[in-house]
């Protein structure tokens, strides 16, 4: 049986404003080379197709699922043979501007079999500090 068919997914949502425009910021979310710099140990895009996020020098395959640039990316998981699979993991980076007072808010969606929210938060919230010392932001 599949270990995602053993536990359960959970939805974690955060929002971070970020000093810095969408059109600088949709590269670091939608480029491997961009992501390479804040996300993940490396990003590999194969086949002109495939996301490879490397983590501890592992690999987690991934499908560019939508976009609207200077908006939004999801990226959806694929098992390791780079197939869909139900229920897959994803995330979600979306860029929204505050009409009001002219702020960046980077909304990050992770759906994953992570369930500690602590632990999350704690993880995105180191992610998006390195993400924004190279925005500047």
């Amino acid at each position: 049986m599949p270990l995602s068919a053993t536990r359960l997914k959970h939805r974690f949502t955060v929002e971070y404003p970020i000093n810095a425009s969408p059109k600088i910021l949709y590269p670091y979310l939608a480029t491997a080379s961009g992501l390479t710099q804040w996300f993940c140990q490396d990003v590999r895009l194969e086949d002109h197709h495939y996301y490879n996020f490397i983590w501890d020098n592992q690999p987690h395959y991934a499908e560019m699922n939508s976009h609207r640039t200077n908006r939004s990316v999801r990226y959806v998981f694929l098992d390791d043979n780079k197939r869909h699979t139900p229920d897959a993991n994803y995330l979600d980076f979306l860029l929204e501007e505050s009409q009001l007072t002219q702020e960046v808010y980077l909304r990050v969606i992770d759906y994953s079999e992570e369930t500690d929210d602590v632990e999350l938060q704690e993880m995105w919230d180191g992610l998006i500090q390195k993400l924004r010392e190279q925005v500047g932001g």
